[in-house]
């Protein structure tokens, strides 16, 4: 090489290597990349424009609105520097979009010029409010993305099918949505995206079976199916999946399935089955999930013995395995679980214990516990338990008094502590505990009286003292300080005189309880205009109360659907409720007059019991309003006269009719074949005029007909088919002018008769509930009723008759006669023998000793084959 080139190449390899170094920085300094594309700035302002910015878009607390700082002019005229936008390096395309919390409104359509970031690899525009917009199928657009996040953003309607062109996602989440994933269904997404590690579709409505192949995505690592109306049994292989970190399949009601034997190694951290048809026990590997730290299995159908191996769990901080079916002793070896902050274990048959155990656990803050069989004193070591905020013993066997440490505990907000034997005065420092939301300490046997003055807690929404021996005293001036209840529990605690004057200004009342006092008078005008809008229970029932102050068409409380005023001195014309009720008790009061024609409107009435009172005319024809939607019509001992009105609806749901110890006439109303739910049927002690009512017998679930001190007439002849009353098991025709014999084929259709309970007894009772908004209802209507005894002597019983040929009828018959066995006329009740009859016939008549032998042997004995 000639020296001159030599030395040229000398001279100019330090420019080279400079040169080299420059270029280097240029792409591997992250201060300096490549400007964004002006197609797409121009795509994502355009985007921006098509929004608006609302506060109320987004959930989030510290969301903000991230678009704000875009703008085209300055030093951010750089796209890639924008807030929430992520560019490659090398391109300077944009491949991330994070508007996840941004504040925005408005409709993302098929125009969107989202859709023409087709770099983008991760987009998130989760918690928004998209106005119900439908996912648009342009989606198919952005096939380079592998993270999807739209969840909690007011998306609607079908998920496009569409979306299973996105074959490299990894993760998608659309929870929280007004959406439906049917057509596609989820088979068909589970076998497009066959990369997923993280699956969200909780709130999605899937209304399908969980496909076998999902456990076949080796890397999925989280799965979110809450709430998306699973069907079917869900495949035990997901819970084997081995990277499988987080599993939600919540509130699938009717999705079954069992746990597997887990294996050691597993990475399992959040397990929630709560409010699924998951049943069978808990396996005993369930100790081999070292990494658990939440396990939810509240409301399932487990069972048996929880393992001790549970007690293993050592990272767990949330444990809720309430309202199963588990039995024996709460495992001892739950001591070890230090971690845990949150624990419920109510609701279970478990064995008697006491609650020592809890001592160690020294970071709970909430303990639930109420149903677990506990009993004992609730133990003083529990004041050790510094974060406790929520404890719920409630319906145990607890004794001896409310330990002092309680009203010590300033973080408390929710303490129920009723339905156990807990005696002594309440501390007063409860009452000033000052975060406290809510107190039960109803149905135990506290004594002394109570200042509701002392109430500190502005917070305090649930108050419940019902049922002890407490004397509650407060006057108007507490009004001004006391909380804002919610829920007022003050039935049985010696409230006396005029309504309470603290109720003063309880404007958000919902459910009150106020029975079983010695309240006097009127219920006040100021308390009938309060909480008009909110409450929706009030029980008055057991005191003195005479009337309203203000006279009103209809009571003013607008949403009401629980209203028992029985029990009173209530006088004057029968007070209507507003049209949401649902159960009307007024029953054994002093009320006159009709029944006014606005009762009809109740058109959501399930229980009405206006019983016991001196109601009188004629029944309203509108009734057939009422018959479609109630279940209990309870008009029993008033002075109602005429005819029942013949106006049963087609679409009848009455289960209970008591119409008895009236003044009716007339026949038995033939529309009452419409009620073909009814149980119970009870029009004794009037003035009916009808034959034997045999087309009853169609109804399939009467339990109970009672006819009697009427003025029915006539044959009874034999029953048109052998499934006649084949669930009657209360019968009284005693006190009418029937004749003739009673057919022997009846015996052999009343085979209810023959059932015999032995471990618990037999109750009359229609059982309504309903619910709202965080609460649940349930109501028991049992029936009751009186067995009268016309001479209850002569075999099997152990009193004589004295002669009781005398009492025969003048044609005897033999022993084996196939005739019939009762005949109308003779003197003695007949109840039950040891046949088997439970409940019993009452029919007005005697037996030959004989023939009723005969009858058992012949009959009854039958039945118990």
């Amino acid at each position: 090489m000639p020296s001159s080139v030599r030395f040229l190449t000398v001279r100019m390899f330090p420019l080279l290597l400079l040169l080299f170094i420059h270029l280097r920085a240029c792409h591997s300094s992250p201060s300096i990349h490549p400007l964004c594309h002006d197609e797409e700035s121009h795509a994502l302002l355009k985007l921006k424009q098509s929004l608006v910015i609302d506060e109320s878009a987004s959930s989030d607390p510290s969301a903000y609105p991230k678009v704000a700082s875009w703008k085209v002019d300055g030093e951010s005229r750089d796209c890639c520097s924008w807030d929430g936008v992520e560019c490659d390096r090398d391109s300077g395309h944009v491949i991330g979009l994070d508007l996840s919390s941004s504040c925005l409104y408005g409709s993302i359509d098929s125009n969107s010029t989202l859709f023409h970031l087709v770099h983008l690899r991760r987009l998130n525009l989760a918690d928004n409010d998209f106005n119900n917009s439908e996912i648009p199928s342009e989606i198919r657009n952005l096939s380079r993305l592998f993270d999807l996040d739209l969840s909690l953003s007011a998306f609607s309607g079908q998920i496009p099918a569409e979306i299973l062109e996105l074959s490299k996602l990894v993760s998608l989440d659309l929870g929280v949505n007004s959406l439906k994933l049917q057509k596609p269904g989820l088979q068909h997404l589970v076998e497009a995206l066959t990369n997923l590690e993280v699956l969200h579709l909780s709130g999605v409505d899937i209304s399908a079976k969980v496909p076998q192949i999902m456990a076949n995505l080796s890397s999925l690592s989280s799965l979110f199916l809450r709430d998306c109306g699973l069907q079917g049994e869900f495949p035990m292989g997901i819970f084997q999946l081995p990277n499988l970190r987080f599993l939600s399949i919540r509130f699938n009601p009717y999705l079954m399935g069992y746990l597997p034997e887990f294996h050691r190694g597993s990475h399992l951290e959040l397990l929630l089955l709560a409010g699924t048809s998951f049943s069978g026990q808990l396996p005993e590997s369930i100790g081999n999930l070292k990494s658990l730290k939440e396990f939810d299995a509240k409301k399932c159908y487990f069972s048996g013995v929880i393992p001790s191996s549970l007690g293993n769990l050592t990272k767990l901080n949330y444990l809720d395995l309430s309202y199963n079916s588990f039995s024996g002793k709460i495992p001892s070896t739950f001591v070890n679980l230090l971690q845990l902050t949150y624990l419920s274990l109510s609701s279970n048959n478990f064995s008697s214990g006491t609650l020592h155990w809890l001592c160690n656990l020294t970071n709970l803050n909430t303990i639930g516990l109420n149903l677990t069989n506990s009993y004992g004193e609730i133990p003083s070591c529990l004041g050790n338990l510094t974060q406790l905020a929520v404890l719920k013993l409630d319906q145990n066997k607890l004794a001896g008094q409310i330990p002092s440490w309680i009203g010590n505990h300033t973080l408390f907000i929710l303490l129920t502590l009723g339905s156990n034997r807990l005696h002594g005065p309440i501390p007063e420092s409860i009452f000033r505990l000052p975060n406290l939301e809510t107190l039960d300490l109803q149905e135990n046997l506290f004594r002394g009286t109570v200042n509701v003055g002392l109430l500190r807690s502005r917070s305090l929404a649930s108050f419940q003292l019902n049922g002890n021996n407490l004397s509650v005293i407060g006057n108007s001036n507490d009004s001004i300080a006391l909380p804002k209840f919610q829920i007022l529990g003050l039935g049985g605690c010696n409230l006396s005189g005029e309504f309470p004057s603290f109720l003063h200004g309880q404007n958000h009342l919902e459910f009150v309880e106020l029975g079983g006092n010695k309240i006097e008078g009127h219920i006040p005008k100021w308390f009938m205009n309060l909480s008009t809008e909110t409450l929706w229970h009030l029980d008055l029932f057991g005191n003195f109360l005479t009337g309203f102050e203000q006279s009103v068409d209809i009571l003013p409380w607008n949403n009401l659907r629980y209203l028992r005023l029985s029990g009173n001195k209530l006088e004057g014309a029968l007070p209507i409720p507003p049209r949401s009720t649902i159960i009307y008790i007024v029953s054994d009061n002093r009320l006159t007059g009709e029944i006014p024609p606005a009762i009809c409107n109740l058109t959501s009435l399930v229980i009405l019991q206006l019983s016991n009172n001196n109601l009188n005319s004629k029944l309203p024809q509108c009734l057939r309003n009422i018959s479609n939607s109630a279940s209990v019509l309870d008009l029993r001992n008033n002075s109602f006269s005429g005819d029942i009105p013949d106006a049963f609806s087609s679409d009848c749901t009455l289960r209970a009719i008591d119409f008895s110890q009236n003044q009716f006439e007339g026949k038995i109303p033939r529309s009452l074949a419409n009620c073909t739910k009814l149980e119970i049927l009870n029009i004794g002690k009037n003035k009916i005029n009808d034959v034997f009512p045999s087309w009853l017998g169609i109804f399939p679930k009467l339990r109970v007909l009672i006819l009697r001190s009427n003025r029915l007439h006539g044959v009874i002849g034999k029953p048109r088919a052998n499934f006649d009353f084949k669930r009657l098991q209360i019968v009284d025709l005693s006190g009418n002018y029937f004749r003739g014999k009673l057919p022997l084929e009846y015996f052999r259709n009343w085979t209810a008769m023959k059932t015999i309970y032995k471990e618990r007894p037999l109750y009359m009772q229609v059982v309504s509930s309903f619910h709202l908004t965080g609460y649940g209802m349930g109501y028991h209507f049992d029936y009751s009723m009186t067995m009268t005894n016309k001479g209850l002597c002569g075999k099997p019983l152990s009193r004589n008759c004295g002669n009781d040929e005398d009492s025969l009828p003048a044609a005897k018959r033999d022993e084996g006669s196939t005739a019939y066995p009762l005949e109308f006329g003779w003197k003695v009740v007949v109840i039950g023998y040891a046949s088997g009859l439970v409940i019993g016939v009452i029919l007005g008549c005697v037996m030959d000793t004989r023939k009723y032998e005969w009858l058992v042997k012949n009959y009854f004995a039958r039945w118990q084959r």
